[in-house]
């Protein structure tokens, strides 16, 4: 768990106060399989921009979902958020709807190549709706021991 100490300085007859805001960071391990190929691309294309990943059968992945969160202490608890509640949303969500599938089967990617960068924003997505106990901060997706994608929202203007 990393820590953060924001200033809040309030104006008037208000006293400044230290407000600690934490950052929680749980993993999570499922399996899922995928071939990274677009129907917009020719066979060459897809042979040439995917490689060995768009082999016509597939491959799996162990994947390891790391999501962090943060929030206030709360005072009576001493957590950001109940990590049961946690872990509840991301098995309901996330584990339950990924763990062992094909995900080129999969309705969010009837249209989009399911890359582990793809996975990664779907999965925050996902998360950003059903998980509202604290802020949802960023989604970061093992793929491989040499392949990782990290996801925090939005648009950036500068890509």
């Amino acid at each position: 768990m990393l820590w953060r100490i924001a200033l809040r300085i309030s104006t008037g007859d208000q006293k400044s106060a230290l407000v600690m805001i934490a950052h929680l960071s749980r993993r999570y391990l499922f399996s899922a399989s995928h071939r990274l190929h677009s129907l917009e691309m020719s066979a060459e294309e897809n042979q040439s921009t995917y490689g060995k990943c768009n082999n016509p059968h597939g491959h799996g992945h162990n994947y390891t979902l790391e999501v962090t969160v943060s929030g206030r202490v709360d005072e009576s608890t001493g957590m950001v958020c109940n990590l049961v509640d946690l872990d509840q949303c991301i098995e309901r969500e996330i584990l339950s709807r990924y763990n062992l599938e094909n995900l080129n089967t999969m309705q969010e990617f009837a249209v989009t190549v399911p890359t582990t960068e793809n996975l990664c924003i779907e999965i925050f997505e996902i998360l950003q709706r059903s998980f509202h106990q604290a802020h949802l901060d960023k989604v970061r997706l093992e793929e491989t021991m040499m392949n990782s994608f990290e996801y925090a929202g939005g648009n950036n203007a500068n890509y």
